[in-house]
């Protein structure tokens, strides 16, 4: 089930219409127009962001990682993978990647998690599912916990062991790595850009990110 699927992007930096850096720990969410595409770059490499999309028009209506998983019969997600809601209905379209292959089955880190995985004294630290609580509270209300999913780890290697186990194990991607995804219609898009000091996902290291944003 390994995927390589490497694509460079035609888009120049240049002609973005916008561009921000997200901070380890920090969190980013903003709703994209049909045809536009946002690009994420792991900056100094190793990193994991985090990410979650909705159906724009019908915010209830979020990213399935069984529905995506099912349509393209593999657990990693590549170029040309098309990432698909609960309803089925496709979302966005990955159109480039440098990095290769991303996870959909690791999920979030959050209070609970921390602590079953690696010691109770780890339930204050920051994680994951704080900070997308955080940017939901943020959006006048339209989302609430209930709206929070099994999530999109871009960048983040996890590996299946023969026993059916997962393996948080270090990244796959370099500095300056991408992956763009093209949005099928109205898309929210919620980040997190892990924060995660307990496993090798970012090297123990979080760093930034960048995302950018070009019109279709």
């Amino acid at each position: 089930m390994a995927v390589f699927n490497r694509v460079e992007s035609p888009r120049s930096v240049e002609d973005a219409i916008y561009s921000e850096i997200i901070q380890a720990g920090d969190g980013w969410m903003r709703m994209l127009k049909p045809g536009q595409v946002l690009r994420i770059v792991d900056l100094e490499g190793n990193q994991a962001a985090d990410t979650l999309f909705y159906d724009g028009d019908h915010p209830e209506d979020h990213y399935s990682a069984v529905a995506t998983i099912a349509g393209q019969s593999n657990i990693y997600l590549s170029a040309g993978s098309v990432l698909r809601a609960e309803s089925g209905k496709e979302l966005l379209r990955i159109v480039a990647d440098t990095c290769g292959r991303h996870d959909t089955v690791g999920g979030s880190c959050s209070a609970q998690s921390n602590t079953v995985r690696y010691s109770h004294d780890k339930l204050s630290m920051h994680n994951c599912r704080d900070t997308f609580m955080l940017q939901l509270a943020q959006h006048g209300g339209a989302y609430t916990k209930r709206d929070l999913a099994p999530n999109i780890n871009f960048f983040m290697n996890v590996p299946v062991t023969p026993e059916g186990g997962l393996k948080f194990d270090d990244g796959v991607s370099a500095p300056g790595c991408y992956v763009e995804v093209q949005s099928l219609g109205n898309s929210m898009v919620l980040i997190s850009n892990c924060p995660q000091l307990n496993n090798p996902c970012n090297a123990y290291n979080p760093t930034p990110i960048q995302v950018l944003i070009w019109e279709k």
